[in-house]
C-alpha cells in the first residue's frame, strides 16, 4: 500500500507540473519591463513571451502582437520555445506510460514486473521533461539578468523576470520530484523483493520404502 501511495503522489506532482508547464509556455510574461532607475513612472508596461509581446496602458487597455517571423526571432526565444514544447510533449508521453505502470490501474493486471518497468520508464521521462523546462527557464532568466546588469543597456530597455519564469521553475521542480518518486519506488520495490529458490531434496538423505 505504501508503494502504491508513493506512486500516486509522484504521478499527481508530475501531472500538476505538466499543467504548470503548459501555462508557462503560453503565458506572455516571460519578461516584464523594469521600473528601476529613472524609469520609475511610466504610462505603459511591456511584456514579452515566447509567442507574442503585449503592452499594457495605464488606462487598463492591453494590446498584444504575435511575432511576425519565426526565422527572425532571437536564438534565445527559438531555443526556449523548442525546449518548452519538448517538455510538454515528453510529459504527455510520460503520463500515458506511467498510467499503465501505476499499480492502482487495471492495465496489465497481474503483470507486476511489467507495470513496475513502465512506471520506471515514465518516471525517467518525467525527469527529462523537467530538465528541459529547467534549461529553458534558467537560460531565459540568465539572459534577462545579464542584460539588466549590463551598463550599456538603456534604462527603458531593461526587463525583469516575468511571472511565467516562476511558474516554469515551480512546474519543472514538481515534474522532477514526481518522476523521482516513481523511479525510487520502483527501485526500492525491485531491491526489496525476496528471492525464492525451489527447495532441493538432494541434500536430504533418501529413504527407500517398500
Amino acid at each position: 500500500m505504501a508503494n502504491m501511495g508513493m506512486q500516486l503522489l509522484g504521478f499527481v506532482l508530475a501531472f500538476l507540473g505538466f499543467v504548470g508547464s503548459i501555462a508557462a509556455t503560453i503565458m506572455v510574461e516571460w519578461k516584464a519591463s523594469s521600473y528601476a532607475g529613472d524609469n520609475i513612472i511610466t504610462a505603459q508596461a511591456m511584456y514579452e513571451g515566447l509567442w507574442k509581446t503585449c503592452v499594457s496602458q495605464s488606462t487598463g487597455q492591453v494590446q498584444c502582437k504575435k511575432f511576425d517571423s519565426l526565422l527572425q526571432l532571437p536564438g534565445l526565444v527559438q531555443g526556449a520555445r523548442g525546449l518548452m514544447v519538448a517538455s510538454v510533449v515528453l510529459c504527455c508521453i510520460s503520463i500515458m506510460v506511467a498510467v499503465v505502470g501505476l499499480r492502482c490501474t487495471t492495465c496489465l493486471e497481474g503483470e507486476t514486473q511489467q507495470k513496475d518497468k513502465l512506471a520506471l520508464i515514465g518516471g525517467v521521462m518525467f525527469i527529462l521533461s523537467g530538465l528541459c523546462g529547467f534549461v529553458a527557464t534558467i537560460w531565459y532568466g540568465q539572459r534577462i539578468a545579464a542584460d539588466f546588469y549590463n551598463p550599456f543597456t538603456p534604462t527603458n530597455a531593461k526587463y525583469e523576470f516575468g511571472a511565467a519564469l516562476f511558474v516554469g521553475w515551480a512546474s519543472a521542480s514538481l515534474i522532477i520530484i514526481g518522476g523521482a518518486f516513481l523511479c525510487c519506488n520502483c527501485a526500492g520495490t525491485d531491491s526489496g523483493k525476496a528471492k525464492h529458490y525451489p527447495s532441493s531434496h538432494s541434500s536430504q538423505p533418501g529413504r527407500a520404502y517398500v
